[in-house]
């Protein structure tokens, strides 16, 4: 309706009982509740977070060797470019199989190629985006064309990020733990600490394992959706998958450190990265991984070869395979154009 336009009034007296309890249950015009005083500022710091943050990493740029850092990528030779790449293909991929595992879980029909396309799609918006772009609206958007109901894509996307976070706690936890990783000098913990939040980290995923053994077929009720621990065997696949892509991923950074820093060093400060990029509200973590790798890797490695690895990898393992995702998605559009559901996903286990 047109604002302004007037609304023809009927008499009480004359409506039915159907209709008076209709129109009692229609929402009235600006009954709507105001966002609360802590939601507004929410809104508005979150973003504010990122322009400080932002700011503070451009004020740090011109203390940063850029020579060096080309200097650093032209040193590489392709057979290394290759491999790292290779190795951010590898990953991109195995991340696609996290989905696959909510649509076991779920036993929703779409064919396995399918959803494995529309997670290595959403998961390189993720990266280039940010969660709720890529992650959340895309993926939401790519199932719902494919016909599924929004409990179902929410329980997929669910058992995604819980595998994926599962499989960074078990990785980060072992990390942290074994003492052979310092924690940063700017993050005011102590290696005590630090090392007690590595086994924190730990028992929290063999915990959800042992939960999956416990109390595998009870459904929870959460906020109106029917929630269900997979099996053990599921929960263990989910951690294993995870921690092979979380270590693809330090394997690629690896390469282009060229062995100068141990592996373990190179992990941990990826495994650091990562958590200071999704806790920070700017899309793709923009400079945030290159700040972290900076203040952890300090005086272990040159600036300038330092720098170079980093922009190598956030071109090899952010930005072409967001070619690839652009390509994916507009397929996946193509075929759901094609091919529009005829039912909610289809039958179960089909594909």
């Amino acid at each position: 309706m047109v604002p302004g336009d007037a609304v023809p009034l009927s008499d009480p007296s004359t409506d039915s009982p159907a209709q008076q309890q209709a129109q009692s249950q229609q929402p009235q015009q600006g009954s709507e509740a105001k966002p609360s005083l802590r939601a507004r500022i929410l809104r508005w710091a979150v973003p504010a977070l990122g322009i400080v943050v932002l700011g503070l990493l451009l004020s740090h740029a011109h203390k940063i060797d850029w020579a060096g850092a080309w200097q650093a990528l032209q040193r590489y030779s392709p057979w290394v470019l290759l491999s790292v790449f290779a190795i951010a293909t590898a990953s991109h991929a195995l991340y696609g199989t996290f989905d696959l595992i909510g649509r076991r879980h779920t036993a929703y029909g779409l064919p396995r190629w399918r959803c494995w396309a529309i997670a290595v799609t959403s998961y390189a918006f993720n990266l280039n985006l940010g969660s709720l772009v890529g992650g959340v609206a895309m993926r939401a958007r790519l199932y719902a064309r494919a016909g599924l109901d929004e409990g179902t894509v929410a329980q997929v996307i669910g058992i995604s990020l819980a595998t994926n976070w599962l499989g960074y706690g078990l990785v980060a936890g072992c990390v942290f733990a074994s003492g052979l990783l310092k924690p940063p000098s700017g993050a005011h913990l102590g290696e005590l600490a630090f090392r007690s939040l590595g086994v924190l980290m730990i028992l929290i995923a063999v915990g959800y394992v042992a939960a999956c053994m416990k109390w595998q077929g009870r459904q929870w009720k959460v906020r109106g959706r029917l929630l269900e621990l997979p099996a053990a065997r599921v929960a263990l696949m989910q951690l294993g998958l995870s921690a092979a892509n979380w270590t693809l991923m330090a394997t690629a950074m690896y390469l282009l450190l060229g062995g100068k820093v141990a592996f373990v060093a190179t992990m941990g400060t990826l495994l650091l990265a990562s958590v200071a990029g999704v806790v920070t509200p700017i899309p793709a973590g923009l400079g945030v991984l290159e700040a972290v790798y900076l203040a952890v890797l300090a005086g272990t490695v040159g600036q300038g070869r330092l720098m170079g690895a980093l922009l190598a990898y956030r071109a090899l393992y952010y930005l072409v395979p967001l070619g690839g995702g652009l390509l994916l998605y507009l397929l996946l559009e193509r075929h759901a154009s094609a091919h529009p559901p005829t039912g909610a996903g289809g039958a179960p286990g089909a594909g």
